[in-house]
């Protein structure tokens, strides 16, 4: 049995973090018609130079073009169409009818995904969107195990199904939000959410302008809106049971280091669920080193419940360099992200390398010329690590942000 994983990419960094860290398929976007506005993105001369490293590397390209476009918006979209097939997409993710038909017509080669923008959340809706041209349905993300494999069984074999397994959540029905159009003018629908949800709030009684009273929640806290992220690394034979022909992680706007790792991780679950085997300690440790709120298995096990005691990111980890190239005795050409000096506990992580603690002994300049710290943003320097790393992989430290 052969499942795909797939990554976000929300611009180049991210795609080749993806690919080098075990993805099957990416998901991206050009410069509009995504609904991550604030993402890189692919520009026009960006997107094909996308599609060609993916496709060196094995690996799929899904394109979203699953924001709600207005009718001054439409015009464009054939000669879109039409310059994807050219570049090679392997698939479009829509949400919109009449972005489906057009693609059926200017991108008649190119297969068509169903958002998860159109809350597909039966097997009915799950058919129509077959019948209708659809090979995959990305479900909505408020289904529950059970509902997925009945929604799988009772669908066509043919029609593939994909769902979200990690990442942000949104507190309103398969994020659809008007809060942030209401509140900032920003259209949640179009890719460019301001996230009100995740705002502390107070109520003001209307006689009385400008004096504010706490809403106070558990723990002296305020966050009436607030959703966990989701984190089903430990339940993938489950997923893998219920039939699922894709599982998605969520974060094209996320750092490169994010998509690293959780990918990473991912993948050695997934291998492992396959093999029969359990999910190694320290791969999955890996989406407990990046930046996150507090986990839970979202909808798959039933409703999540209401999480009120914070809606701030966990950091407790910091990268502080990246290796360019390394020789197999493991000296290693880095580049800076944060300053860190001789003697410090540092940690390794790469692709196929669980990460491996050691204490800075040799540091030096690009020339070779030794130095005590290392401490401006994209510095080249030499480094002696435990073992030989890939291009790619990241040092990181515990406790610093």
């Amino acid at each position: 049995m052969r499942i795909e994983l797939l990554a976000p990419a929300g611009d180049m960094e991210r795609l080749e973090a993806a690919v080098r860290y075990g993805a099957d398929a990416v998901y991206l976007a050009g410069s509009q018609y995504g609904m991550r506005a604030f993402a890189g993105n692919f520009d026009q001369e960006a997107l094909p130079k996308a599609v060609d490293y993916a496709h060196s590397h094995g690996v799929a390209v899904h394109v979203a073009v699953n924001a709600n476009p207005r009718n001054g918006e439409l015009d464009g979209l054939p000669e879109y169409f039409e310059r994807l097939q050219d570049y090679g997409a392997d698939a479009l993710i829509i949400g919109d009818p009449g972005v489906f038909a057009l693609a059926e017509r200017y991108a008649p080669k190119i297969k068509r995904h169903m958002s998860t923008q159109a809350g597909i959340t039966n097997y009915a809706a799950a058919r129509f969107w077959y019948d209708q041209g659809a090979s995959r349905v990305i479900l909505a993300r408020e289904l529950s195990l059970d509902e997925v494999a009945e929604l799988i069984a009772k669908s066509p074999r043919e029609l593939e199904v994909e769902a979200f397994v990690h990442g942000a959540m949104c507190v309103s029905w398969s994020g659809r939000c008007v809060l942030s159009n209401y509140m900032t003018g920003r259209d949640a629908t179009r890719g460019a959410c301001a996230q009100p949800c995740r705002y502390k709030y107070a109520l003001m009684e209307e006689k009385r302008p400008g004096e504010y009273f706490p809403v106070y929640e558990e723990d002296n806290e305020t966050f009436i809106l607030n959703s966990r992220d989701m984190c089903m690394i430990d339940h993938i034979p489950e997923l893998l049971a219920a039939g699922l022909s894709s599982l998605k992680i969520e974060g094209r706007a996320k750092s490169a280091y994010y998509t690293a790792m959780v990918t990473g991780a991912y993948r050695h679950a997934v291998d492992a669920a396959l093999r029969g085997e359990p999910l190694p300690e320290e791969w999955r440790d890996e989406v407990e080193k990046v930046s996150h709120r507090h986990y839970s298995t979202g909808f798959w096990f039933g409703q999540p419940g209401q999480y009120t005691k914070e809606a701030r990111y966990i950091r407790d980890w910091q990268v502080v360099a990246q290796v360019v190239r390394c020789r197999e005795d493991g000296l290693a050409l880095c580049t800076l992200n944060n300053k860190f000096a001789k003697g410090d506990m540092l940690e390794l992580v790469g692709p196929d390398l669980a990460a491996r603690q050691f204490i800075v002994e040799e540091l030096a300049d690009e020339a070779g010329i030794p130095l005590d710290e290392v401490k401006t943003p994209q510095q080249r320097f030499r480094l002696k690590l435990p073992c030989a790393a890939r291009s790619g992989s990241y040092l990181r430290r515990q406790g610093r942000s």
